[in-house]
């Protein structure tokens, strides 16, 4: 028998193995493990405890890195413009890059559970998204929108997109966990209730139930966001505008 195969004396204990490195906890892993959370518990969930049980560390340790949820949700903010860019103004495409950034921007938030609620609770007017706010402001600047326009229509824009994909997760929240009937059937469903509501009280909602019920969630929002391209649009070399409304 060789020493290498002679049994292990029973007075003599196993070596201890070498524990892991641990990790150093910075905020870049404290904010991804937060959407961790939010995309399996959702935003009325989401919390410093829950983030801490994620990471296997104590809440304290959380407070030396953030003060607390609220610049936790600042930072999660921030990091939804991860990829996201401006592109420079071309008066001549002026509308479609509009289109392709605030396409962008949905696809972003679509990302993660709840991420429009986070981005609807706060403002882009931080030092690292204050260049961001400045390129998108001087596309709408040189596609000759007024001053009074330019000034909101970002604003407006990011409300749309967030209000529409708030609206998307709502809906999917509502059936996250339940047994639902297809689209079609639901449909069907609609469709027969809005013609069986009498014409000569209800004519447009008998008239354009079709239209009401069959449109994607993609053709539903490209329409709402060419509507307001074209509403900006209409401004375009208006010197009348009033100053103040109401």
């Amino acid at each position: 028998m060789s020493e290498k195969d002679m049994p292990t004396p029973p007075w003599e204990r196993p070596r201890r193995r070498p524990a892991p490195a641990r990790i150093p906890l910075t905020r870049d892993r404290i904010v991804e493990a937060a959407f961790v959370v939010l995309d399996r518990e959702g935003y009325d969930r989401l919390s410093m405890r829950q983030v801490a049980a994620e990471l296997g560390v104590a809440v304290s340790a959380l407070y030396a890195h953030i003060s607390g949820k609220d610049d936790l949700l600042e930072l999660m903010y921030h990091r939804l413009f991860d990829g996201a860019e401006v592109p420079d103004p071309d008066p001549a495409r002026w509308q479609q890059q509009i289109r392709e950034y605030a396409s962008q921007s949905r696809d972003r938030l679509k990302r993660h559970r709840d991420a429009a609620r986070i981005s609807m609770g706060n403002v882009p007017f931080s030092p690292e998204l204050l260049p961001h706010m400045e390129r998108l402001l001087a596309l709408l600047s040189a596609a000759g929108l007024p001053d009074r326009v330019t000034a909101i229509a970002g604003d407006l824009l990011s409300t749309y997109v967030n209000g529409f994909v708030l609206e998307e997760g709502m809906w999917a929240e509502r059936y996250r966990d339940t047994d639902v009937r297809s689209w079609e059937a639901m449909r069907d469903e609609i469709r027969g209730y809005f013609a069986s509501l009498p014409p000569d009280r209800f004519p447009n909602m008998v008239r354009l139930a079709e239209l009401m019920v069959d449109e994607s969630n993609d053709y539903r929002y490209d329409l709402g966001l060419e509507i307001i391209l074209r509403g900006l649009a209409s401004y375009i070399g208006d010197q009348n505008m009033p100053r103040e409304h109401g």
